[in-house]
This record gives C-alpha cells, sequence and structure tokens, in this order.
C-alpha cells in the first residue's frame, strides 16, 4: 500500500487539480445510471452510495461534490482484488459520500483524461472530489478497511470545513455493533499517550524500547519518525524561522527547521521540494544533511504515499 496521510500532514485543497474543464466536456446532466452489464445482485450495484460513472454521467457526479464528497474508483478488472472495501464503507458511512466507480476498460478515454490530470499511471487510483477539487488518496493497491476507513473521516472534515455537509438519499443500513478494537501493546499505546499529551521526549523514549525488541516494527519506526519532527519543532517561532530561512537560502539547518513546519502543516510537497533544493545544489556535509532528513520525512508520510514515491524519484535524479 499506500498508507493512509498521516496526522500531521492532514489532506486540504491547496494546489488541488481544477476538474471543470474535465466535466465541462461531459456537460450533459443525466440521471447517474448504473451500466445494463452491471451484476443487477451484486452487493456495490445494490447500494444507493455506489454508482458506476460514465463519460456521459461523469459532470453530473462531479455536480454532486458541492452537496456531499464523491469518492471516486478507477478500476479495471485483474486489478480489483480489494475493491469491495470501498463499497462496504461506502455503506458503513451512510451516504455521507458517494464512490463512483470507473471501469478503466469501458470508459478508456474517460479514464485516461483522469489519469493524467491527477498526474498517475496506474490503477486502481482512488481520489475524493470536494466542490470539483480532487483530492488524490490513494493508488496501485486498495488498503485494507482500517487504513482507508481514517483516510475517508479527514475527506470528511475537509468536506466540511469547506460547506459540504450534505448526504447521498438513500436508506441508512441498519446500525451495527462497532468491532471491538484491537488493544495495542502497552509499549505502542504508551508511545501514543505520550503524544497525545504533548510529551515528546516520553513518547521518544518508549518508541525506542519498542524498536530495541523489535527494529523490523514499522509502527514504531514511524512513530517515532513523527514524534521527533514534533520534538524539533517544540518552542520554534514559525514566523522567525520562515524568515531565517528567507535570508539564508543555502542555510540548511534553516531549510530543514522550515522543511519541518511544512510537513506538520500540511504542506507534504513543498516541505520534500525544499529539501531537494538543496541536494540538487549543495554538496559534502550540506548535501547529506538535506538528504538524510528527506529520508526522514518520506518515513513520517509513509512509503505507500505518492507524493513519496515522486519526491523519491526526484531525490535519485538529484543524487546521480
Amino acid at each position: 500500500m499506500t498508507q493512509p496521510t498521516p496526522p500531521g500532514a492532514g489532506l486540504n485543497l491547496r494546489g488541488a487539480v481544477d476538474l471543470g474543464a474535465l466535466a465541462a466536456r461531459n456537460s450533459r446532466r443525466e440521471e447517474v445510471a448504473r451500466r445494463a452489464s452491471a451484476d443487477p445482485d451484486s452487493a456495490q450495484q445494490a447500494s444507493p452510495f455506489v454508482v458506476d460513472v460514465t463519460e456521459e454521467s461523469f459532470a453530473e457526479v462531479v455536480q454532486r461534490s458541492v452537496e456531499f464528497p464523491v469518492v471516486l474508483d478507477l478500476w479495471a478488472e485483474g486489478y480489483d482484488t480489494g475493491s469491495e472495501v470501498l463499497a462496504q464503507l461506502a455503506g458503513e458511512f451512510a451516504g455521507r459520500f458517494l464512490l463512483g466507480r470507473i471501469d478503466v476498460q469501458a470508459e478508456p478515454a474517460l479514464a485516461q483524461s483522469l489519469l493524467q490530470s491527477l498526474q498517475a499511471r496506474s490503477v486502481p487510483l482512488v481520489a475524493a472530489i470536494v466542490k470539483g477539487q480532487p483530492l488524490p488518496l490513494f493508488t496501485g493497491a486498495y488498503p485494507p478497511a482500517e487504513e482507508a476507513r481514517p483516510l475517508l473521516e479527514e475527506v470528511l472534515r475537509v468536506a466540511e470545513a469547506n460547506g459540504v455537509t450534505g448526504r447521498v438519499a438513500g436508506e441508512a443500513p441498519a446500525e451495527t455493533p462497532e468491532p471491538e478494537q484491537p488493544s495495542l501493546p502497552p509499549l505502542h499505546a504508551e508511545a501514543q499517550a505520550a503524544a497525545e499529551a504533548g510529551d515528546y521526549d516520553a513518547a521518544a523514549a518508549a518508541w525506542r524500547k519498542v524498536l530495541a525488541s523489535d527494529p523490523r516494527d514499522a509502527a514504531a519506526t514511524e512513530g517515532l519518525a513523527r514524534v521527533e519532527v514534533l520534538r524539533r519543532l517544540s518552542g520554534v517561532d514559525a514566523g522567525a524561522a520562515r524568515a531565517a530561512a528567507a535570508d539564508a537560502p543555502d542555510d540548511v539547518t534553516a531549510q530543514i527547521v522550515v522543511a519541518d513546519l511544512d510537513l506538520v502543516g500540511g504542506h507534504v510537497e513543498d516541505a520534500f521540494e525544499r529539501l531537494l533544493r538543496i541536494v540538487r545544489r549543495a554538496a559534502g556535509e550540506d548535501r547529506d544533511a538535506a538528504r538524510a532528513h528527506l529520508l526522514e520525512l518520506f518515513t513520517v508520510v509513509g512509503a505507500g504515499d505518492p507524493r513519496v514515491a515522486t519526491a523519491r524519484t526526484a531525490l535519485s535524479r538529484a543524487l546521480f
């Protein structure tokens, strides 16, 4: 996978690609129709919260994103393993978003336009749309429900912040008891509790204890990386730090502080690009410091995030 966007690097509408031009190509505002060839008995087709999207219905579906978030799923036969998770979550969220499924093989022109607009190359590709603006979620593989659910919750928070609070019409499913969440190992729980309380030293110490017993613990590795960013920023005056970095563009330490600020503020690409610029033009210890810090931020964001994949490619080009 693809990991959900981690806390501190939340989704926002900044820099989103405008889908208006693409939607304008399909301006016929018809009722969204299910494909005639679809299995009428399938769980996905039976849900009022899941629709098949065609080139003809695309503009209508995008227009609905001013009422409630739309989640587009570009899929292809043979590359849809795990796609049922999205349909299940659409039912679980009971109309708080509409899931629009696009069969890449049946709608090649629409799919290609979307892939180009979202600067993606592979399917499955899943992106949310809020007020016509896309928020790329994940590509290349479907995450399990426990990873997709918090990402969709973040989409809903973004939508609410932008005044999009409607629901898809349809009967809400009967309430079912929420599954009991598995308990965290004691040190994991200790680290998370300390981080939530703002005691980053204690959180870092707990994560290090986890890694001392199991160096392959991915959650501890990512948790420690996040906590270290927050530790470094504790007490930092953001305005003064940005001013210092602007006055000294070749000061690696100053640039690293602002990269951390960008990351925590949700400007992931800005953080990566700031460090990439140093790698491209610096040499020796400065270059090594920028590269090492960039790799640390990759860990914070998550290896499966497409922004990390793009920045890794740029880093390889800068180094070689």
